[in-house]
């Protein structure tokens, strides 16, 4: 008798687990932000379509996924809050005050927000669930891009108009260390280790890879042409490329990771701005603001499979899976 009470809560348990995963699963949709008529394009990840337009409020850029994979956050930036969007039903759930200019942020493993407010040089910390702000940090004029280190010990921020990279420390929230780069810095991104670092320029048209222990620029490299204002920058799963939103040069720019030499440049829509890629690294996703639309990259043969109209000017894009 105590052998099948015992099975039958083990089932129970398992049932349970399952349950719970399933609820967790990704779904594997696209979403972009359309900066110029407020709303959220949603694609379906398998059929590359548009299955839904999601009226959002004024001015979304920056959006991310929960660590979970049910919530997207997107920054509504001229009504200053965060608005919160059930992944799955695609209903606006809450939204919360996010500063002054929430243009763009980053999800923390740990769910938290971290925020970069323009308008008034600070880096804010949320807890979405709550709408609670943990903590607000000066950082240089005009923050723009945030990053968040895969083990979650270091954010940075750029400063578009002080030029530098402000690595913060977590938990603790102090600057660590402020380093001096090109013109403009807008974006950032880390290797897997969270040791070194990669962040664009976009006026002085440069990538910079920093050692995050040490604070030090082990390389600079050119993007190629006058054209090109950097903008977005992501790894390959690899690690062997870097992928460089090249701006109004309306191109990808492939990278060596190592040399930061160009190796290709992939023809995309006019002004292209923010990136996104697969969990498996197989496929990118641009957004081309002035062509309203998305590029669908292949990684594997770095050319552009598939174009979708979206709405006026996409600014950035998350993927949930």
């Amino acid at each position: 008798m105590k052998q099948l009470i015992g099975s039958l809560i083990s089932a129970a348990l398992l049932l349970i687990l399952s349950t719970n995963f399933a609820l967790a699963e990704q779904t594997g949709r696209i979403f972009v932000s359309n900066e110029k008529d407020d709303t959220i394009s949603v694609i379906d990840g398998d059929s590359l379509k548009v299955e839904k337009t999601i009226e959002i409020g004024e001015r979304p850029r920056g959006v991310g996924i929960s660590p979970d994979g049910k919530e997207l956050y997107v920054a509504v930036s001229e009504e200053n809050k965060i608005r919160v969007v059930d992944t799955n039903t695609l209903e606006i759930l809450r939204d919360f005050e996010a500063g002054s200019d929430p243009e763009t942020f980053a999800v923390h493993p740990n769910g938290n927000v971290y925020v970069s407010n323009e308008d008034n040089a600070k880096a804010s910390v949320f807890d979405p669930k709550t709408g609670a702000q943990i903590v607000e940090i000066s950082v240089g004029l005009e923050p723009e891009g945030v990053a968040i280190s895969p083990d979650g010990k270091r954010v940075i921020v750029t400063s578009e108009s002080t030029n530098m990279l402000h690595v913060i420390r977590v938990p603790e929230h102090t600057i660590e260390n402020n380093i001096l780069v090109g013109s403009r810095p807008r974006a950032a991104t880390f290797t897997k280790a969270s040791n070194i670092a990669y962040a664009t320029a976009e006026i002085s048209g440069e990538v910079v890879k920093v050692n995050m222990d040490t604070a030090e620029i082990l390389k600079k490299g050119s993007t190629g042409d006058s054209k090109s204002k950097p903008k977005d920058v992501l790894l390959s799963l690899d690690e062997k490329v870097i992928y460089v939103a090249g701006g109004r040069a309306n191109a990808v720019k492939v990278m060596d990771a190592d040399t930061l030499k160009i190796i290709k440049k992939i023809p995309v829509g006019k002004r292209v701005w923010g990136l996104a890629m697969t969990k498996d690294g197989s496929r990118l996703f641009t957004t081309d603001g002035v062509s309203g639309t998305v590029s669908v990259i292949d990684t594997g043969k770095n050319e552009v499979i598939k174009t979708i109209k979206v709405g006026s000017f996409p600014w950035g894009v998350v993927i949930n899976d």
